[in-house]
């Protein structure tokens, strides 16, 4: 019979507990670093754009005198470009995540489908830029427009919201639908009225991240053909557009020439980060809801 060795169980615990520390500062250290990093770009911006935002700023057309450039031109592309994607993300990807996971049956192809999902969620972005500029601009013949680059972003981050919204309808305890079905209710009826407003704030979750993502791509639209200076306001789905991240973008190569522009994108940034963070307040005020509701 082995007795147990004290001083042996001792150097073992006094170990673990200096890992534990040395773990701690280490994992401390990595989030000060994201978080130090995320002030300094938030300073430079705030520091070199803030003074350059005015009214005439927000409401003017863009122009090449950096003193009179506005960018409510791309204000609303961003926002018609946004009404596109959350439309055809949302319901293109809960509808294919209810199919896949509440009524497609499991085998081969379905995991074949599940695979290519996963996959499509890390291809570059400019890759869905090329075809989005082969189907929806040349074609379907839709041009640069506001409705060619909302399809090109949504299907950028369709992924992200089928594969999310997967693992939400995952999560729903299945003995609510068992239940459900004990009642005498449909499938459907299960699903709209039981399995989905349970997982919704999950989906949503999600569905943020996605169309957060969305908001600040730049690469899909380059090569889609996207301006960065149009005079005229966008007021349809079929109007021509420039968007937040495209007037960004260019202002800040232009600086090299002009070192005004390096200021105008600094001001572009903030009103982009505004914007999105409206956006994912809305988002979350809705999640919430439904959190409270169900």
């Amino acid at each position: 019979m082995q007795y147990i060795d004290r001083l042996q169980v001792r150097k073992r615990i006094n170990f673990r507990l200096r890992l534990n520390s040395i773990l701690k500062y280490v994992f401390l250290g990595a989030t000060l670093s994201g978080l130090v990093v995320l002030a300094i770009l938030l300073i430079r911006t705030v520091s070199q754009g803030f003074a350059w935002i005015d009214w005439n700023f927000i409401t003017g057309h863009l122009s090449m005198d950096p003193e009179k450039a506005g960018i409510m031109g791309a204000i609303l592309g961003t926002f018609w470009l946004m009404l596109v994607v959350v439309f055809f993300t949302l319901f293109l990807g809960m509808g294919a995540a209810i199919y896949l996971e509440l009524y497609a049956k499991k085998g081969r192809i379905h995991s074949l489908i599940q695979t290519n999902i996963a996959n499509l969620a890390g291809v570059p972005s400019i890759v869905y830029g090329i075809l989005g500029l082969t189907v929806f601009v040349r074609l379907m013949d839709f041009g640069s427009t506001v409705l060619a680059g909302g399809l090109t972003l949504s299907l950028l981050v369709l992924p992200i919201v089928i594969v999310s919204s997967q693992e939400a309808l995952r999560a729903v305890p299945q003995t609510l639908g068992e239940a459900s079905y004990g009642l005498g209710a449909s499938k459907w009826q299960t699903i709209k009225s039981i399995i989905l407003p349970t997982a919704l704030p999950s989906i949503l979750t999600g569905s943020i991240l996605a169309l957060s993502r969305a908001i600040g791509e730049t690469a899909p639209l380059v090569v889609l053909g996207i301006p960065a200076l149009l005079i005229p306001f966008p007021g349809g789905f079929m109007d021509r557009f420039t968007a937040l991240p495209m007037q960004i973008y260019y202002w800040t190569l232009d600086a090299a020439l002009v070192e005004e522009y390096a200021n105008l994108a600094a001001a572009s940034i903030i009103i982009l980060l505004l914007m999105l963070f409206i956006l994912n307040s809305i988002a979350i005020y809705i999640r919430n809801k439904f959190q409270h509701r169900f």
